[in-house]
């Protein structure tokens, strides 16, 4: 039996289309979800949306709509994107959907008969923006840090979630499982918050756009509370036992630094009160800036995913994010970055390797694959399997950016290789046979490179392996083809031009500087 991989990532807020924030979580986690199913493990990916609430709520009645009409406009610009980004997920999870509200109010009612969550008073001071209540000490000139705006006080009879019973155990769980919440700053964070982490107000009366509380349909169910059960229900807790036994616990939960004390605390006391086991890690992952800002609509820097997309392609975009930025810390966008990189490495080191190989080629053996000649290609085989090695230790420490840079010297291998093997010489000295074999040990390399970097540039990958002409389709590949001698002689190429053309313009859609 294959082993199984479940990864998630939090789901989005639909008071506004997507960013590139949102991107590139969901990027990242396709990539690792991507790799896993090249080490042929059994994946699920849950992405999704978050459509209750009382921002929505606000934000349709300005716009004189019901909330429902709003985010049946909103949802689907998310699926959109990610399908124009090749977001392999296996579920887009609306927490509208029937099935999720269905378990979310069997699993609030599981936790009122536990005794976890009672009715009483709840006064504080609440962010809408956040939407969570805030401790003074969390204010920054009276301010919430994030939406630079002064909270409102707030008083109602709602109900209350015990987290005080299960912050014992949260943090023994933390302490005696250092990977539980990662990257290392967060877990300190996290930890540092435990001790006056307060008991929670799960419900509100005042908002209508919800899912009702069992037996209570005068209050709905907090937002928060709702969307953290997605990555149960999403799964079939509550709808497919067989479906959520073969995956939970999640191996992944990735999520933006910002959230993570939602995901640390507040989600494990759920699931403790539940007596469902608690995920492998959750992983909090730094912001997107543009230059040195923070990215803001408001401060009219946000950068459209999409734009960018449609200008240069996807895979120009995952590549970019992927590789500028160490994951776990937050990393800039310039449209300036954007070009340069992706010129030097999808372009020239990339595509030149693949394109100029292959005009050899085709002028000297009719595109058909040479035979290898392993006294010329013994350095270049040896190079592809420690880079594969290497990659493999990257990955399972979630390292992207490492992986997709060992994997670049690889390529930067081949380029030195074909420079310092001079191919165009040995065809005009008329040396077919060392030619032939310098040319295989370069598509052979490119092959096992294409492999690799297919979790993260997929489209790109597939163009390249077209032009190499295995016929075994990419998709069909697995880690243990990574070995040399894969490409057979006597395989026909396809020399199709560029896989990629470099980014000349200035004035490009998507330049933010």
């Amino acid at each position: 039996m294959p082993n199984t991989y479940y990864v998630n990532t939090a789901i989005d807020y639909t008071n506004a289309p997507p960013h590139l924030g949102h991107a590139y979580e969901k990027i990242a986690a396709d990539a690792i979800a991507r790799y896993h199913r090249l080490r042929g493990d059994q994946v699920f990916f849950l992405t999704g949306v978050d459509e209750h609430g009382v921002k929505i709520e606000k934000v349709a009645a300005a716009e004189g709509i019901t909330p429902q009409e709003f985010v049946a406009r909103i949802s689907p610009q998310f699926i959109s994107t990610w399908e124009k980004l090749g977001i392999s997920y296996d579920r887009f999870i609306r927490t509208t959907d029937a099935d999720h509200e269905a378990a979310v109010a069997k699993a609030f009612a599981q936790l009122v008969d536990a005794g976890h969550i009672h009715k009483a008073t709840y006064d504080g001071l609440y962010c809408e923006g956040c939407e969570e209540f805030k401790n003074e000490r969390d204010l920054v000139n009276g301010k919430c840090p994030q939406h630079d705006t002064p909270p409102k006080p707030f008083k109602e009879e709602n109900y209350v979630f015990k987290i005080s019973t299960f912050k014992e155990r949260i943090r023994q769980h933390i302490e005696a499982n250092p990977d539980f919440i990662q990257p290392e700053t967060r877990r300190n964070e996290i930890l540092n918050l435990m001790e006056t982490f307060p008991d929670v107000s799960v419900s509100r009366q005042k908002v209508k756009w919800g899912i009702p509380v069992p037996g209570d349909e005068g209050q709905v169910i907090y937002v928060w509370i709702d969307a953290l059960l997605n990555y149960l229900t999403g799964i079939g807790w509550g709808s497919d036992d067989a479906l959520f036994q073969r995956f939970w616990p999640a191996n992944l939960q990735l999520v933006g630094k910002d959230i993570t004390k939602f995901h640390c605390i507040i989600w494990p006391a759920i699931l403790l009160g539940l007596g469902v086991e608690l995920p492998k890690q959750v992983y909090g992952h730094g912001w997107v800036n543009i230059g040195d800002q923070k990215m803001s609509k408001s401060l009219g820097n946000s950068v459209e995913p999409n734009e960018l997309a449609d200008t240069y392609g996807a895979d120009a975009l995952r590549y970019y994010l992927l590789r500028e930025i160490t994951f776990g810390k937050d990393g800039s966008y310039t449209f300036d970055a954007f070009k340069l990189r992706v010129n030097a490495d999808l372009a020239n080191n990339l595509g030149n390797a693949l394109n100029r190989t292959l005009g050899i080629l085709e002028k000297n053996f009719e595109g058909a694959v040479p035979a290898d000649l392993p006294e010329l290609t013994v350095e270049l085989a040896r190079k592809v399997a420690t880079t594969t090695t290497a990659v493999e230790g990257h990955m399972a420490r979630l390292e992207l950016q490492e992986a997709l840079e060992v994997t670049w010297s690889l390529i930067d291998a081949v380029n030195k290789y074909i420079d310092s093997q001079a191919p165009w010489a040995l065809a005009k000295a008329g040396d077919m046979e060392k030619l032939g074999g310098v040319l295989y040990g370069v598509l052979e390399t490119l092959r096992c490179a294409t492999i690799l970097v297919s979790p993260f540039i997929p489209t790109l990958a597939g163009k390249l392996w077209e032009q190499i002409g295995v016929p075994k389709a990419l998709a069909d590949q697995r880690w243990s083809d990574l070995t040399w001698g894969g490409l057979a002689t006597g395989t026909v190429t396809k020399k199709l031009g560029p896989v990629y053309p470099r980014i000349e313009d200035e004035l490009a859609a998507g330049k933010k500087k």
